[in-house]
């Protein structure tokens, strides 16, 4: 037997090879016909009145799009809505009352479910307890909590009385509480005791403590009781008990507040170009309507799924793919506290079994992680539940993609390979599964509705798989509004590099480079300064990173420059291989050789170097600045934010005794 692409069963498909969708897949997709691209490009803007009506409106909008003072577009403008109402009353009022929305699996396998009504409960009587404290609406209330229940509560609590929300990564310092905290002017706090860090209990009541010795103002907070009896603390001064608090307004009720569709539903705060943070603000009716319409058709969820974003709510894709785009559609979403290999590296696969989760969502770095550590740990459970898996956060190269689809999806589950960012708010370049070839490694065209082009520094279109800058046209419901206190900012770091405001013709600047290719498949490099000069050409390190890993045996890699004695600049690779062993020559030789090919001999690492894994940050980033630091002979910078700090000393031992 020979498939479509001249493949015999009996030999494997080459990595990288194109898929369909499986035909049981598109048979019960929630989109399936590709005419959805022609109807959104003829009736664009009004073509996202289909996102808008995944959502209940108390007053209905009067258009679609504002684009009078662009970049400072408007969308649903004159309608009114309430965030939490629609993630949660609703489907109350839809019957749904003891359906689950939250299923919460802590470090320690202690369980929580919370059906709709219960978190209907548990956001009204938190809501009572911040408006007691003076939280009013357009107030700034700051929350800085792991991945526990208390987090979405307190984040639709603070939606139902319009008051927006900055959530803090639980993981950032004191510092950047502080520093956060001040830009906002956030005078609320909600944080807790502490949390596990890999079974240790970590004190986060310090760190806040901290941040607000550095404030100027006051700030109430609102403190959970994580630990209990294994961290004990001490309320101050203008600080309550989370559950004393919830307790004391058990059973009210609040009125949800509607907000206009641009009021600012959140504040988060992303790096910038200068250093500092800046607060990328999300209105209440463009974003939830953006959410709820890619969780629906790129994600595939219906209400009946129980669905997996394996993200931090502390981030962008926490917010977006966690909390209201499976809320808003009256879905089970899942939490998880822990980290993929505790207590052991099956973790994240006996939740899939225990739970029956229907679709999966994960970055490429845990992928890699996975096929690292083997497919033994998936293949001890039952995976058979899921119907779609899902990418985010990185580009992922084709292996990686092959062992995912193979050794957790069966070859049953198409993959989306998700393209966006904080600033975007929600997905922008993906295939829908029940439509598009999967090409890996290519995140896909852009969604109905949105226009990509790939230029130069021009702003001129290159040449299909020419490497360019990744821009994005026009405007979609999800984007940001502006920067908080720094419209100027926005403008500079987003609009003016391939826009001219004298024709009016205004082009995102993504901030990220990429190939298209004939079909529209766009394929992300990654950051424009996630570059290295070797002789005068800049080299993508995600391209050279990519054919590093196509090496048979080779799960991830980071490359870097490294300047030497004549000033001219050499290729770094650190390497971590599959099922970690001291590679041999001949991987080495591999890899070389396989750069050389994909790229050219120009590309060819100068040193590499084998490591059990590589430097992250708890949200799963690769710290390639502190490899450069171990590369350049100096002295490492801040290592606090790092999940695994160990390793760092691990890699230069390693380094100075070749």
């Amino acid at each position: 037997m020979v498939d479509r692409n001249g493949w015999g069963a009996d030999r494997p498909i080459p990595a990288g090879t194109s898929r369909d969708p499986p035909a049981r897949f598109v048979e019960q997709a929630n989109v399936f016909d590709p005419a959805i691209y022609d109807e959104f490009e003829e009736r664009w803007p009004e073509c996202w009145e289909r996102a808008a009506a995944l959502l209940s409106w108390n007053e209905e909008y009067d258009t679609v799009l504002e684009d009078e003072d662009a970049p400072f577009y408007r969308w649903f403008t004159g309608g009114t809505l309430n965030a939490a109402e629609n993630c949660i009353d609703r489907h109350l009022e839809a019957g749904r009352k003891t359906h689950t929305a939250i299923r919460w699996e802590g470090k320690h396998g202690d369980r929580r479910t919370y059906t709709y009504r219960d978190l209907y409960v548990a956001v009204n009587e938190f809501a009572a307890a911040l408006r007691d404290l003076g939280v009013e609406a357009d107030d700034v209330v700051t929350i800085y909590l792991p991945m526990i229940p208390e987090l979405p509560i307190a984040m639709l609590a603070c939606a139902r009385i319009g008051a927006p929300h900055s959530v803090v990564f639980a993981g950032l310092s004191a510092d950047a509480l502080a520093t956060r905290m001040d830009a906002a002017g956030s005078e609320y706090l909600v944080t807790c005791d502490g949390y596990y860090r890999r079974g240790d209990a970590f004190n986060q009541k310090s760190k806040a403590d901290n941040a607000k010795l550095a404030l100027e103002a006051d700030v109430r907070t609102v403190v959970v009781d994580r630990l209990g009896e294994e961290l004990p603390h001490v309320l101050g001064e203008d600080e309550w008990d989370y559950h004393d608090r919830r307790e004391e307004f058990s059973g009210e009720t609040v009125d949800p507040v509607a907000r206009d569709a641009e009021d600012m539903l959140f504040l988060m705060y992303t790096s910038g170009t200068t250093g500092d943070p800046k607060g990328v603000v999300h209105s209440t009716g463009g974003y939830l309507a953006h959410v709820a319409w890619t969780t629906r058709t790129v994600l595939d969820v219906e209400p009946a799924d129980t669905y997996w974003c394996a993200a931090d709510i502390g981030w962008i894709t926490g917010h977006s793919y966690i909390v209201y785009g499976p809320l808003a559609l009256g879905t089970t979403t899942v939490m998880y506290e822990g980290t993929p290999d505790y207590p052991d590296r099956d973790r994240l696969w006996e939740i899939v079994d225990r739970n029956a989760v229907d679709v999966f969502y994960t970055a490429p770095t845990a992928i890699r992680a996975f096929m690292k550590w083997g497919e033994e740990y998936p293949e001890r459970h039952d995976l058979s539940s899921l119907r779609l898996l899902g990418t985010v956060g990185e580009p992922i190269s084709p292996r990686p993609w092959d062992w995912y689809y193979t050794h957790i999806g069966g070859e049953e589950c198409p993959i989306v390979d998700t393209w966006w960012q904080t600033e975007t708010g929600a997905v922008t370049i993906s295939t829908l599964p029940g439509i598009g070839e999967m090409k890996p490694g290519a995140a896909g065209p852009a969604l109905p509705g949105i226009d990509v082009s790939v230029v130069d520094e021009s702003g001129a279109p290159v040449d299909p798989g020419e490497t360019g800058y990744l821009t994005l046209t026009r405007p979609w419901p999800g984007m940001l509004r502006t920067l908080y206190d720094s419209d100027g900012r926005f403008l500079e770091e987003y609009w003016m590099q391939f826009s001219d405001p004298g024709t009016g013709e205004w082009r995102y600047a993504s901030g990220d480079t990429a190939t298209v290719d004939e079909d529209g498949y766009v394929t992300v490099l990654g950051r424009v300064d996630d570059v290295i000069n070797a002789a005068g050409r800049r080299l993508s390190t995600m391209e050279i990173e990519s054919a590093i890993t196509d090496v048979d045996g080779v799960a991830e890699s980071a490359v870097v420059g490294r300047a030497n004695d004549r000033g001219d600049t050499e290729i770094y690779a650190y390497v971590s291989t599959e099922g970690w062993s001291e590679a041999g020559a001949d991987v080495r030789e591999a890899i070389g050789a396989n750069v050389e090919s994909a790229i050219g001999p120009i590309a060819k690492p100068h040193e590499i170097v084998f490591t059990p894994e590589l430097p992250k940050t708890r949200s799963g980033k690769i710290m390639r600045r502190l490899l450069e630091d171990i590369a350049n002979d100096e002295e490492l910078g801040d290592t606090s934010a790092l999940r695994n700090p160990e390793i760092v000393g691990e890699i230069r031992s390693e380094r100075s005794n070749r």
